[in-house]
C-alpha cells in the first residue's frame, strides 16, 4: 500500500441503525433533524454525509421516499456535501430490491459491504449475488461505491470482485474497526487492513465506541481519511453525550495538530474520483 497525503476527508455518519433518542437525545431521527445535522457538520468541516433514514416509529428503513426527502431538502438549503446513502440491511428484507431502492436517486456515493459478518445481535448478511446486484445498480446510476470492510475477508472479496469486473478502480474503502463480533479496533489490526488494500485504493477509517480516537488518529497519520458521528459513538467522553457537530469538530482539531488540512467537498470529489 502506498501512503498518500491528500487533504483529510471527514465523513459524518449521523444516525445509523442502532442509536435512539433514549440512548442519546441528540440522535437525529426525522428527515428535518438529519438535514439540520448535515448542514451543521458541513460547516464544521465534514465533506461526506453517510445517510441512514428512520420510519415514523423511529425504526431503521431503506424507504426510498425518505432518502429522497433528505436529498431534496439538502438541495433546497444549497448544502454542498457529498451524499452517501447506506444500503445496509435493515427492516423490510434482505433483497437487492429492498436494500438498493434508493440507488436511482441523485446521490454521489453509497455504501457496499463486500461480505457477511457478525454484529452484536444479528448477522450482517451479504451474499455475492446481492453484492453484485447492488454494485451494478450503483454503477448504472453513476454512484461510487464505498466498500465497507468489517474484516480482512471483505477486502479480499473486493479484490476478487475487482478482478471479475464487478467493481471498478479506483476503490474507496471504509475500514470499520471494533464492531462487536467483527475485527477488533487495535493498531495492529488496522495496519494489517490498510496494508491489505488493493494498490491505488483510498480509505476511510471508522472507530466504533472507545476505539474512535486511536483509530481515527492512526488514519490521519497514515494518510487515510476519517468517519465519525453518532452511528459510531454516542459518547464524546466517559459520561458526556456527543453531538454530531462536536465529533466533527474534534476530528478537525486532531487533524490540524497532526498537520493534515481538511478537504472541501470539491476536493474530496477529486480525491475519490467522483465525476
Amino acid at each position: 500500500m502506498t501512503y498518500r497525503k491528500e487533504k483529510l476527508i471527514i465523513t459524518i455518519a449521523l444516525t445509523g441503525n442502532v442509536p435512539t433518542k433514549e440512548m442519546n437525545p441528540y440522535t437525529p431521527i426525522t428527515v428535518d433533524e438529519i438535514v439540520e445535522d448535515i448542514i451543521k457538520c458541513r460547516q464544521a468541516g465534514a465533506s461526506v454525509a453517510h445517510i441512514h433514514v428512520r420510519d415514523e416509529k423511529g425504526e431503521p428503513t431503506c424507504d426510498k421516499n425518505l432518502y429522497n426527502e433528505v436529498l431534496n431538502k439538502l438541495k433546497e438549503r444549497d448544502c454542498n456535501i457529498i451524499t452517501q446513502l447506506s444500503t445496509g440491511a435493515r427492516g423490510g428484507g434482505n433483497t437487492a430490491e429492498w436494500r438498493g431502492q434508493m440507488l436511482d436517486l441523485n446521490a454521489e456515493m453509497a455504501s457496499l459491504s463486500t461480505g457477511s459478518s457478525n454484529f452484536a445481535s444479528q448477522v450482517n448478511a451479504n451474499s455475492f449475488e446481492l453484492i453484485k446486484e447492488l454494485a451494478a445498480k450503483m454503477y448504472d446510476n453513476n454512484i461510487k461505491p464505498e466498500i465497507e470492510a468489517f474484516d480482512l475477508g471483505m477486502i479480499d472479496n473486493a479484490a476478487l470482485l475487482l478482478k471479475e469486473g464487478v467493481l471498478k478502480e479506483p476503490l474507496q474503502f471504509n475500514l470499520v474497526m471494533n464492531v462487536r463480533g467483527s475485527v477488533k479496533g487495535t493498531p495492529r489490526n488496522l495496519l494489517h487492513m490498510i496494508e491489505s488494500l488493493p494498490e491505488g485504493s483510498t480509505f476511510t477509517v471508522s472507530g466504533i465506541g472507545y476505539s474512535q480516537i486511536p483509530m481515527l488518529t492512526m488514519s490521519i497519520l497514515l494518510g487515510g481519511h476519517t468517519r465519525t458521528g453518532l452511528e459510531d459513538t454516542i459518547l464524546y467522553d466517559r459520561g458526556l453525550l456527543a453531538t454530531n457537530q462536536m465529533l466533527v469538530e474534534r476530528v478537525v482539531r486532531i487533524a490540524k495538530e497532526l498537520g493534515r488540512e481538511i478537504a472541501t467537498p470539491d476536493e474530496a470529489r477529486k480525491t475519490l474520483g467522483i465525476q
